[in-house]
């Protein structure tokens, strides 16, 4: 099983609905990308915060910076303006190559997904049409390669 199957099954079994952005998403949708991290977007709720730190904690990922769960959710607005945190990363301290981040700045909420199939069962990956949004609203250089190549699909 792959790292980003691995992921996505133990969010899938403690009901977390998320949705795989990022290089990841460009590669699923059918766009050549390389990547090592793997992205994801939640519903913005404590529960699904709580819940997608559960999972990951329970396969050996830890988050990078010491706040939990609750503290990211309370304190999201002041992470993201005064701190310019925009993903919460977690990673296995065993392989650091094995990492996962939480955007805070995105909400899953009332965005479409598609699902990608593996041999481990089902992903959720963020629309074609969300991402490119997703991506053109942050600008960065390799975003602007992902909206052009996502536009040729």
């Amino acid at each position: 099983m792959t790292f980003l199957e691995k992921i996505c099954v133990a969010l899938r079994e403690a009901g977390v609905r998320y949705a795989v952005v990022g290089g990841y998403a460009v590669a699923l949708h059918g766009a050549v990308r390389g990547t090592i991290d793997v992205d994801v977007v939640l519903r913005w709720t404590e529960q699904s915060l709580t819940g997608a730190e559960a999972a990951l904690n329970g396969i050996g990922l830890v988050p990078r910076l010491p706040v939990t769960a609750r503290e990211v959710f309370a304190f999201r607005d002041e992470y993201a303006k005064n701190r310019n945190l925009i993903a919460w990363n977690f990673y296995n301290p065993d392989d650091p190559l094995e990492q996962v981040d939480i955007i805070i700045t995105y909400d899953l909420t009332g965005k479409r997904t598609r699902q990608v199939n593996l041999p481990s069962g089902p992903v959720q990956v963020l629309s074609i049409k969300d991402l490119i949004d997703m991506k053109r609203v942050s600008g960065r250089p390799q975003d602007m390669e992902d909206i052009r190549a996502l536009e040729r699909l």
